[in-house]
């Protein structure tokens, strides 16, 4: 058990910023485990972007450009939002070169016309 984290690509249509039904096709572009502080700042994504669930277990998000550069952004300056949960373990630093790798991927699935988007389970 524990903080699965998952970024998605798929060039299907996603009507929607939150909360959208699984696209039948998509591949997995980037995994992390138990990253609390990057789900946190993807939550607060997700609830500015009009999410409901109070759990963001299982709820997807989509992420466009300006968002991957405030990610970037707070990487960068180490201001992922400190983030705790049961089963969610601790971030330490040390994955900054894996997020930073994400976010490149990420951005060049969406300079492919794909539809980025993360989810977690936990």
């Amino acid at each position: 058990m524990g903080l699965d984290m998952y970024a998605y690509a798929t060039e299907q249509r996603i009507n929607a910023a939150v909360d959208f039904s699984e696209p039948e096709k998509m591949e997995e572009l980037h995994y992390w485990r138990k990253h609390p502080n990057l789900h946190g700042w993807m939550e607060a994504l997700y609830k500015a972007k009009g999410g409901s669930n109070p759990d963001f277990n299982l709820s997807p998000v989509a992420l466009a450009a300006a968002d991957l550069d405030g990610l970037e952004a707070a990487i960068r300056g180490e201001a992922l939002p400190e983030t705790s949960g049961f089963f969610f373990g601790e971030s330490d630093g040390s994955e900054r070169e894996d997020d930073l790798e994400f976010v490149q991927k990420a951005r060049a699935a969406i300079g492919e016309g794909k539809t980025v988007f993360y989810m977690a389970w936990w």
